[in-house]
């Protein structure tokens, strides 16, 4: 799993960005009392994630961990030592940036992991290739959807990518639930959950320091990824995203966004304006390009406006689907599968709801 699609919707120029730049390779920017910015390396095309270190009574709280690598766990030895004793480990959601190195720092700080259970749980499925989450179900449902036999091949091979990003889980948990308010040295973080992205998405707001740590579910510059996947073929994680991000809109507006990638920012009601708007143009692209029946594989180049390398690939495809469930739910489209058992999407006369 990544973090995010590889399109971007038009820059924003109304975003205001407090830190101009990131922090260095094992080190810290106070982004608010108590609350540091730190960034790892990812072996991706988006190749950073940013993780958190919240002070905690008698120590300090990681939120997220980085994916897993030597060159990340290098990485994090001297902030370890820097901010011990560590109290908690607390992961947004299941993707292995987020939570590939939970096993190792919750083993090496003798800490537990704070998560929700729908992420905790996926971790595990996906890591074991439990549940649907298989590398067969993934071929068959891109089959299903019109990719081609070379590429479904490689995506066959490709293995289980999920294990070596994730090194070893955690065997138990501390649940959080939406709603609920997380005690960090003495300030309220309330768990706020979010879908479309992964099951039960958890980001954290503390209205006394006025920021958000908002996971992927808020990005400055990228459009997070929305996939279907083959354990729900039929799902809407598009119409789940674009729920979730107006639940922000209810946070003062002066907040301080501290997202997963990218700069931290102000203007939460113009990133979520721009992020409806980004889907809703792509949609409009999307019905119109189904004049004629196409499958998933047929419209990559509507919503991807240049050359995919394999991982992109794998990623775009679910967002395809996602992107044309949406549109068949919304009845804009119908779907119809063919004699090779290809389904198919073809506009209506009916405009979006």
């Amino acid at each position: 799993m990544t973090v995010a699609a590889p399109t971007a919707p038009p820059a924003q120029t109304d975003l205001r960005f407090p830190f101009p730049a990131p922090p260095a390779a094992g080190t810290v920017i106070d982004v608010a009392p108590g609350v540091r910015w730190l960034r790892m390396p990812l072996p991706f095309a988006l190749d950073h994630i940013n993780l958190w270190l919240v002070q905690d009574t008698g120590g300090w709280a990681i939120v997220d961990c980085g994916f897993n690598s030597d060159d990340t766990r290098a990485a994090w030895e001297p902030l370890l030592a820097a901010h011990a004793p560590i109290t908690r480990v607390i992961v947004t959601h299941y993707h292995p940036d987020h939570i590939g190195l939970a096993g190792w720092l919750t083993r090496r700080t003798g800490t537990t992991l704070w998560t929700t259970e729908a992420e905790y749980l996926t971790a595990h499925a996906v890591r074991d290739g439990f549940a649907g989450y298989g590398a067969q179900a993934l071929v068959d449902l891109f089959r299903a959807h019109g990719l081609d036999s070379t590429n479904l091949e490689a995506i066959g091979g490709r293995g289980n990518a999920y294990r070596r990003g994730v090194d070893e889980l955690p065997v138990s948990f501390c649940r959080i639930t939406e709603g609920d308010a997380i005690d960090i040295g003495g300030n309220a973080w309330h768990v706020i959950i979010g879908h479309g992205h992964a099951p039960e998405h958890a980001s954290l707001h503390c209205p006394a320091l006025g920021v958000v740590i908002a996971g992927d579910m808020l990005l400055p510059k990228i459009s997070t990824n929305t996939s279907v996947w083959a354990t729900e073929p039929d799902g809407d994680p598009v119409g789940q995203f674009l729920r979730s991000i107006r639940r922000y809109l209810e946070l003062p507006a002066e907040t301080l966004v501290l997202p997963s990638h990218g700069l931290p920012f102000r203007g939460i009601a113009s990133r979520v304006a721009a992020l409806a708007s980004h889907h809703e143009a792509r949609l409009g692209e999307l019905a119109v390009a189904c004049d004629q029946p196409r499958a998933a594989a047929d419209v990559l180049d509507v919503l991807f406006r240049r050359k995919l390398d394999q991982q992109q690939l794998y990623f775009a495809m679910g967002e395809a689907i996602a992107h044309l469930n949406h549109l068949a739910l919304r009845g804009a489209l119908t779907r119809t599968r063919d004699a090779n058992g290809v389904f198919r999407f073809k506009s209506t006369s009916q405009p979006p709801t």
